[in-house]
């Protein structure tokens, strides 16, 4: 039986996230009816993260075991051929027994874009959050450096998955602008239920006044989501890139 590692990369647009469920179409779902066809059997996905509705994976890393013989080089093309437009297979690797998507990660980073302009732009609609206001890049790169370290961050936490702990390690988190697009880098050795959307929007009401980035600190040790910005959109985050050890590590290195 072996263990294979698949890189994906998907447009979540009309997916319910990641997760398997029961009413709603998602990403994990049509890659499992997809396994089986080429595989001959049911199989067991583990992705390495939940993402939810709307939001959208450039590099993504999913396991399962199979004793499938199709060689990994080939392993790719056979399964997008089952495969819906909108996801697809970049490549496949042999991984340790013991390898297992979500726990094996060491660290993953997120990027959320944002148009930034008093123009929709439709072409754009599902990939980015449209937001015609103002935003005030210094203070909004002040607030994203505010969030790095290692904190507890419950206060930019939704509801939903329970989890051991609430403390993570912000690598780097970071806010740049090229043209009408800002895009938010973050880095970190793990994330809460919408934690990075929650982060975006308190970096959004600090560009403009309705909290100071140096308050950040506090708010964290607080804890109270009340306290801080809004959950953003979900359709302008991605997940971007994701690190590993070994065979699979090397898969994700460009």
């Amino acid at each position: 039986m072996r263990n294979i590692a698949l890189r994906l990369k998907y447009d979540g647009s009309r997916y319910h996230g990641w997760q398997v469920q029961k009413n709603d179409i998602t990403v994990c779902q049509t890659m499992e009816e997809a396994l089986e066809k080429v595989c001959g059997h049911p199989v067991k996905l583990v992705g390495c993260g939940r993402t939810d509705a709307g939001v959208h994976a450039l590099r993504y890393c999913a396991n399962f075991k199979s004793d499938c013989r199709i060689p990994l080089d080939r392993l790719p093309l056979a399964i997008n051929s089952r495969l819906p437009g909108d996801i697809a297979v970049v490549a496949a690797a042999e991984a340790p027994e013991d390898f297992n998507a979500i726990g094996s990660c060491i660290k993953k980073e997120y990027i959320y874009k944002i148009h930034n302009s008093n123009i929709r732009d439709p072409f754009l609609e599902k990939r980015v959050c449209f937001y015609p206001q103002h935003l005030d890049m210094e203070l909004m790169q002040a607030a994203a450096k505010a969030f790095e370290g290692t904190h507890d961050f419950k206060a930019v936490r939704s509801e939903g998955t329970q989890t051991k702990t609430t403390v993570r390690t912000v690598y780097w988190c970071r806010a740049e602008k090229e043209g009408d697009i800002i895009t938010v880098s973050i880095c970190a050795n793990g994330f809460l239920y919408n934690m990075c959307r929650a982060m975006v929007g308190t970096m959004v009401y600090a560009s403009y006044g309705k909290l100071l980035p140096e308050e950040i600190p506090l708010l964290l040790e607080k804890g109270d989501r009340r306290l801080t910005g809004p959950t953003m959109p979900p359709q302008g985050l991605y997940l971007n890139r994701v690190w590993y050890e070994g065979s699979v590590g090397e898969m994700f290195l460009n």
